[in-house]
């Protein structure tokens, strides 16, 4: 056997190459120390220098809490400084749960101290759920200064409890201004999707109708703000960093007379019904009455369902503004305006006469009979003077058939019949003033003669709230420009009582010819003051001389020619209407009243007209001997959608029965 010799082959280690792959390593390592090093001193900074003021404000707010501070609501006065609404302080009986040891005794303590009832237990009990508990909450509010005093003399033995003063909205005429101021409310989500939030945060109120919410921007103010510390938990430490004040709204001044507004609403007492009194020659509103009412302080700090569904469920729908939104056929107080348009188109004259049998036919249409609302009539040669003075129908059944559809309802669209008075309240409604395009849009149908008849005395299809009657006579009694209506004429800002200018309408009557103005305003004074003039007995012994026109609206057509109240549901009534201006020949007040269901128009809502005209002229006397209006200072007052039933139609395929 043969051998062979193998040289074992042996590995040797080089140093050379493990020093420099050693080297090479430690080189990398010592590179990425560094670049490591420089990034976190790069980052930090950064984070110290660069964006140290962010970070600043970032520690700040997790200990600084920035705290929204309500401003007063504006105050609003009468024309004569008398305050209508004001913010008045009341105390509520508040806990603080953290520092209560037994809420459940505690609660039943203050029962049993009369302070509370089981009502307002169970509202706090639900209200403290979700509640931090060092946050204070409301067990009772609106407590009286006999609780106030009964508490603070045991408060030593309520630790946690204490009373709070709070400002809330007061209204202290009630239910005799509600429809023309409104009031305000707790702010419901709908309305705070729609407002500022970031300017109500510390505000739970907001106007909910009438002036309160037309001028809530200028009412509300701006919300002001407090920086406090606080701990972890939020309770605020020590005093406060800093105060930046709120701004207070404007307060705002009306051309209502609360004096003439109370003669107003006690007029109407227990009626369903509205008075307005306007200033003619600017279109400031003096008085605004409907009644029935309500008492708008019980919606400040929260109406109870129960109250809410009486008011709202009542027949009388006493939150419902007949004022502005009441509409109602305006009936014979109408007729002195129809008369003038005639005079003015040359449809009729001052001496064309017609003969009054106590009813009208369409000429060659004799099966249909427009009976006056005198079943024997006015007799032979009645012009147009005796027309308006003893309110004649057949007179104007004629000559609103004579002057056809187009021309009545254009010239009343110009006394503002149809459309906005414009008035600064809002949910105003336009009323309807007729016309063929109107029939031919909303009822699908031509326009027939007989409704031209009808419409002559201000019945058919023709409504108007009692602010366009006011309106509409006002700018007959001037002759003059017809303006928008307006409640408030000054509104106060940082320079003191800026005045609000009257704005003219948009269509205006053409009073060039005077003469028959002239004609219209002798027989509207007659109305007041002659024998046989349907105001006559309203205004016997007025010390001042005015014009007017009454107007009793039927709304249901009876078989029997006469119409016996007795055999008609009382909200089957006749409606009483007066239109009328004072004095005479330079008129400064003209008004407006309706009354529902009451019956004649000179026998019932005339006498109303004349207590307020009389207050009116009162008291302009009473200042003209005292002084002369001196600058305004306001001063403070010690006097601690349903929709109503609108005016029936009157129409008939047979008779129709006139008004007066």
């Amino acid at each position: 056997m043969i051998k062979s010799n193998h040289h074992n082959s042996r590995s040797f280690k080089d140093h050379y190459q493990e020093r420099k792959l050693l080297i090479g390593r430690s080189i990398v390592a010592f590179v990425l120390v560094v670049v490591l090093l420089f990034s976190l001193v790069a980052r930090s900074w950064y984070l110290q220098v660069v964006k140290h003021e962010d970070y600043q404000t970032r520690s700040n707010d997790n200990r600084i809490s920035v705290q929204p501070i309500a401003p007063k609501r504006g105050l609003i006065y009468d024309r004569n400084g008398v305050l209508l609404a004001e913010n008045r302080s009341v105390y509520s009986l508040e806990i603080i749960p953290e520092k209560v040891s037994n809420i459940d005794d505690t609660l039943a303590r203050l029962k049993a101290k009369g302070l509370i009832e089981d009502k307002h237990q169970e509202a706090f009990l639900k209200k403290i759920r979700g509640t931090r508990r060092f946050k204070s909450v409301v067990v009772k509010s609106r407590l009286t200064e006999l609780d106030v005093a009964s508490f603070s003399v045991d408060s030593y033995l309520f630790p946690g409890v204490r009373v709070e003063a709070r400002l809330i909205r007061a209204y202290p005429f009630k239910q005799d201004l509600v429809h023309a101021l409104g009031y305000v409310g707790r702010i419901n989500d709908r309305e705070l999707a729609r407002i500022d939030q970031a300017n109500y945060k510390a505000t739970r109120h907001i106007g909910k109708v009438g002036l309160e919410k037309y001028y809530e921007n200028i009412l509300h103010g701006k919300i002001g703000i407090r920086r406090v510390e606080t701990d972890v938990q939020g309770r605020v430490i020590g005093k406060p960093l800093f105060e930046q004040a709120p701004v207070p709204g404007q307060n705002l001044r009306l051309s209502l007379d609360i004096r003439l507004q109370k003669i107003a609403s006690d007029a109407l007492g227990e009626n369903r019904g509205s008075i307005i009194a306007i200033d003619p020659n600017n279109g400031e509103v003096l008085a605004l009455v409907s009644k029935p009412g309500y008492d708008p302080n019980e919606f400040v700090l929260g109406i109870s369902s129960k109250d809410y569904r009486a008011l709202t469920s009542s027949e009388d729908e006493p939150m419902f503004n007949r004022a502005l939104r009441g509409l109602y056929s305006p009936g014979s107080v109408i007729k002195p305006m129809l008369a003038w348009v005639g005079l003015e188109t040359g449809i009729t004259t001052p001496y064309k006469t017609i003969y009054d049998p106590g009813y009208w036919v369409i000429p060659n249409e004799e099966s249909r009979v427009y009976r006056d609302w005198n079943r024997y009539g006015h007799g032979a040669k009645v012009n147009l003077q005796k027309a308006i003075v003893e309110s004649c129908d057949p007179y104007f059944y004629d000559l609103a058939y004579r002057m056809g559809i187009d021309t009545l309802s254009s010239n009343m669209r110009n006394f503002g019949f149809g459309a906005l008075t414009g008035i600064d309240m809002g949910e105003e409604v336009p009323g309807i003033m007729p016309s063929r395009e109107w029939k031919r849009k909303h009822r699908k149908a031509p326009w027939y003669p007989g409704e031209t008849v009808i419409t002559g005395i201000g019945q058919g299809y023709w409504i108007a709230t009692p602010l366009q009657l006011a309106n509409a006579v006002g700018q007959l009694a001037t002759g003059g420009v017809r303006y928008q209506l307006s409640l408030v004429n000054h509104i106060h800002n940082e320079s003191g009582w800026e005045n609000v200018e009257p704005v003219a309408a948009i269509s205006q009557a053409n009073f060039s010819n005077k003469e028959n103005l002239a004609i219209i305003h002798k027989a509207m004074h007659k109305v007041t003051q002659f024998p046989r003039g349907t105001a006559k007995t309203a205004f016997k012994g007025a010390t001042y001389q005015s014009a007017g026109k009454t107007g009793t609206v039927q709304l249901v057509t009876q078989s029997e020619d006469k119409y016996d109240k007795k055999k008609v549901a009382k909200k089957l009534r006749d409606n009483a209407v007066y239109v009328g201006y004072a004095p005479l020949n330079n008129a400064e007040i003209a008004i407006a009243v309706v009354v529902e269901n009451a019956g004649h128009g000179g026998s019932e809502a005339a006498p109303l007209a004349r207590k307020v005209l009389d207050e009116y002229f009162r008291n302009k006397t009473n200042h003209q001997v005292a002084s002369k209006l001196s600058a305004f200072q306001p001063q403070s007052s010690e006097v601690s959608e349903v929709h109503v039933s609108s005016v029936e139609t009157v129409k008939s395929a047979g008779n129709i029965n006139g008004t007066h």
